[in-house]
């Protein structure tokens, strides 16, 4: 009898020990499942905020480049209209005068595309942010090749839609003498962005002129052709 009532004691106890490690495997699971779930928000939060962050920034240095556009745009525009006054009301050469004929060397003008630019007529990363420059070539009346190259800035200004450009398309360039040159466009090609032979592959007895810009899909170099239109 006494082993029975021992039997059943144990085996309460028993129950009752399995009753608490139940509960306390519960509990724990619920802590665990609670913390778990701690962790998963805090993440969920800090990758929203570096999202934020992110998005902040990419807003900000767009915002930067649209106004960095702008302000060569605004500029380019007032060397146009600063060595038009000159030109309209200088009676004799004054230093002012000398000094923008020394920066600008003409006025490229392109009605297909709608592009009326000052070209400045040395080459350098600065001066190219602001126009078109000159880099190759003598002067408009020698038999020569007159290379311009400018920034492709995706169809906003400069020399972005120069590839649209096809045979016999007019190009104007204007002197600091106020004469006007007509080219006809004779080609349209790429290039690799290495490859130098546009500047040098010309007919020494003819007024050729380059237009060269970037390709920013394949890192290629646009070449447009032309040459003078003798009257």
């Amino acid at each position: 009898m006494n082993q029975i009532l021992s039997t059943n004691l144990d085996d309460k106890n028993n129950n009752k020990l399995n009753s608490e490690d139940l509960y306390n495997d519960i509990d724990y699971i619920r802590k665990n499942n609670k913390n778990r779930k701690s962790t998963n928000k805090q993440f969920f939060k800090l990758q929203f905020t570096i999202s934020i962050i992110v998005i902040i920034i990419t807003i900000s240095f767009s915002i930067y480049y649209i106004y960095s556009l702008q302000s060569n745009e605004e500029i380019s525009k007032n060397l146009i209209g600063n060595y038009n006054i000159y030109r309209l009301y200088a009676n004799t050469q004054t230093q002012e005068e000398e000094n923008i004929e020394n920066n600008l060397f003409g006025i490229i003008e392109i009605p297909k595309i709608n592009l009326y630019y000052p070209v400045l007529s040395t080459l350098t990363e600065e001066n190219l942010k602001v126009a078109p420059c000159k880099f190759y070539g003598t002067n408009l009346k020698e038999n020569t090749n007159i290379c311009i190259a400018g920034h492709n800035y995706n169809n906003d200004m400069f020399f972005s839609k120069i590839n649209q450009l096809q045979q016999n398309d007019e190009i104007y360039i204007y002197d600091n003498t106020g004469l006007n040159y007509t080219y006809k466009v004779i080609e349209n090609y790429e290039v690799k962005e290495d490859d130098l032979s546009p500047i040098t592959n010309y007919n020494p007895n003819e007024k050729a002129l380059t237009l060269i810009t970037c390709n920013n899909i394949n890192n290629n170099r646009f070449i447009i052709k032309a040459k003078q239109k003798t009257s």
